[in-house]
């Protein structure tokens, strides 16, 4: 689709009708990266447009001579958009100008080397891309999520017997899942942003279980190409989950 839309000329009413099918074709997955940071305080519909507008960068800049998934470059590209506006509107602690700064330079690498690499980079490798050491890197990835703080007085529902809940009665306490659930919705956004083919491969692995032999004749490669591309993909997301 983006071979085609490049070989349009910018001003031609085919341009602009190539152009609204991919749109049309990726909101879900702008609405859903918008939904990953839903609990955040923001409001779901303002982080759906800052997403959708990561969605419309990512389509402008997406180069298909540089690499052939586009998912894998804008899925970076919108998440780094919805963590720009929180970094800039939304800010719940004072954080360094630097980390300020740095956060803008990964937030633009990120974009680049997913369009390379064909998914979102580790940590080691925007350390290498922007010559900063590692230990920076996460420091800055875990000072952006110093967003806007809640109320410990806001209201979170009720208990059994209907008496209001506070933010405050929720701090200090131990959940045993938080760390399964942030996992998940990480994961669930890796797996977005994964090449089809190998993305495909994990689907019929896990969620239809099939052996590698039946994956193999259903996609056309070799068993050992198979294990091969599961292992390759189930090291990415582990790196990246780490």
């Amino acid at each position: 689709m983006f071979v085609l839309l490049r070989q349009m000329p910018a001003e031609s009413h085919e341009y602009g009708r190539q152009r609204e099918r991919i749109v049309a074709r990726c909101l879900p997955l702008a609405d859903h990266v918008a939904s990953h940071f839903a609990r955040r305080g923001e409001g779901l519909d303002d982080l759906v447009q800052v997403a959708r507008l990561g969605l419309m960068n990512a389509i402008n800049r997406f180069d298909p001579a540089k690499g052939p998934s586009f998912i894998g470059f804008a899925v970076p590209t919108m998440m780094g958009e919805v963590r720009r506006y929180f970094r800039d509107y939304s800010w719940g602690m004072r954080v360094p100008r630097r980390l300020r700064e740095l956060h803008v330079q990964i937030s633009r690498t990120t974009g680049d080397l997913a369009q390379q690499l064909g998914r979102a980079p580790t940590a080691g490798e925007l350390s290498q891309a922007l010559d900063v050491p590692r230990e920076e890197i996460v420091e800055c990835l875990v000072a952006g999520d110093a967003y806007r703080l809640d109320s410990l007085d806001a209201p979170v529902g009720t208990d059994s017997s209907g008496t209001p809940r506070l933010v405050a009665d929720a701090v200090g306490g131990l959940d045993p899942q938080i760390e399964h659930i942030t996992n998940r919705e990480a994961l669930r956004v890796l797996v977005a942003a994964l090449p089809e083919r190998e993305r495909d491969v994990l689907r019929m692995r896990f969620f239809e279980s099939m052996t590698q032999s039946q994956i193999a004749e259903r996609i056309g490669v070799s068993q050992m190409q198979v294990s091969r591309i599961l292992a390759s993909t189930l090291r990415c997301l582990r790196d990246q989950l780490e």
